[in-house]
């Protein structure tokens, strides 16, 4: 028996990649899609690239029936309202925008300038990392997608997380990262040929990386003239652990071992390895003078850092084989 998924939200470059994803995923049955200035037009008339005829149209959550799943691609603060709406259904939501990844509540405020409305959500909802809360994923009723820098960053540090001090984070991410609306930063005129650091010491991420680090980061994101893909380059002090490369190799080998999207690698990667996929590629090294240590990550923004791991995420909710339509 197929399970319904509904996404709220179809029309930007996560929301429309997941509605395709779910459209051709063996198991699940695509629900309604809900768009809001491109209600009335077909999926595929906005993306032809995804060839979904179904229409898009505007939100009503009476469509959204108990023990549905519905993925919310909303912008932050107005998700909060929307997922708040659908539990109350007796729907099982994964919230695809940063308004439950956070569990300190004065962090809405002060990062997302938003008092959120659900503390008892905000409480309840379960990260979603499947490499680091697999169970808790898959029986969780509330589910919050992770942001693609954090995601990045975290699986690349998360290895080595009871031993790291003093960490610097540089990342690059692709223009699509941005999110479908236009603005002055991410004309292709302001992109191209040219490589941008934005938002030093603010960036509305910092606050999800070090929760899930457990210690405080420097991270500056950087904006790249390519569509998609991000690289994290993180640096850090080591206070134990690991004290030559093969040690080093060998733990993240088998800390990773049993999941099946994060492959590490033997040389720093590219973007271009996982670009269309929902693998996070990961190279640790070892300053040969020891103390300290380099680790590239890289995944796809719009795949492993949004929509495919969002699939994943609905994949292990339904009890479904985690790689179920990623293959």
């Amino acid at each position: 028996m197929s399970q319904t998924v509904h996404v709220i939200g179809g029309a930007g470059f996560a929301g429309a990649q997941l509605v395709d994803l779910v459209e051709r995923h063996p198991f699940f049955e695509l629900g309604v899609i809900t768009a809001r200035a491109d209600a009335g037009k077909r999926l595929v008339d906005v993306y032809p690239q995804y060839r979904v005829t179904k229409e898009l149209v505007s939100l009503n959550v009476e469509d959204v029936a108990s023990g549905d799943f519905a993925a919310v691609a909303y912008p932050h603060a107005e998700a909060a309202v929307v997922v708040s709406q659908l539990i109350d259904r007796g729907a099982r939501v994964l919230d695809i925008s940063a308004d439950h990844r956070l569990r300190d509540l004065a962090l809405y405020d002060e990062w997302y300038g938003f008092t959120h409305p659900r503390p008892d959500l905000v409480a309840e909802a379960v990260y979603g990392l499947p490499e680091r809360y697999r169970d808790q994923i898959a029986a969780a009723r509330l589910v919050a997608n992770p942001g693609c820098y954090p995601e990045t960053s975290i699986l690349g540090l998360l290895p080595l997380r009871d031993h790291l001090a003093d960490v610097v984070i540089d990342a690059k991410s692709g223009v699509s990262g941005a999110g479908r609306t236009p603005t002055d930063i991410v004309h292709f005129s302001s992109v191209t040929e040219s490589v941008l650091a934005y938002k030093v010491f603010a960036h509305r991420h910092l606050p999800e990386i070090e929760q899930e680090l457990g210690t405080q980061v420097t991270f500056t994101p950087h904006l790249v003239p390519v569509d998609r893909g991000l690289l994290a380059s993180c640096y850090a002090r080591l206070t134990g652990g690991p004290t030559t490369q093969d040690e080093l190799m060998d733990t993240y080998r088998a800390f990773y071992d049993g999941h099946p999207f994060v492959e590490i690698v033997d040389s720093p990667p590219g973007m271009r390895a996982v670009q269309h996929t929902n693998f996070c590629q990961i190279h640790p090294r070892l300053d040969p003078r020891g103390g300290r240590v380099a680790v590239f990550s890289v995944l796809d923004n719009l795949g492993k850092g949004a929509a495919t791991q969002a699939l994943q995420n609905l994949n292990l909710m339904a009890g479904r084989p985690e790689d179920e339509g990623l293959r």
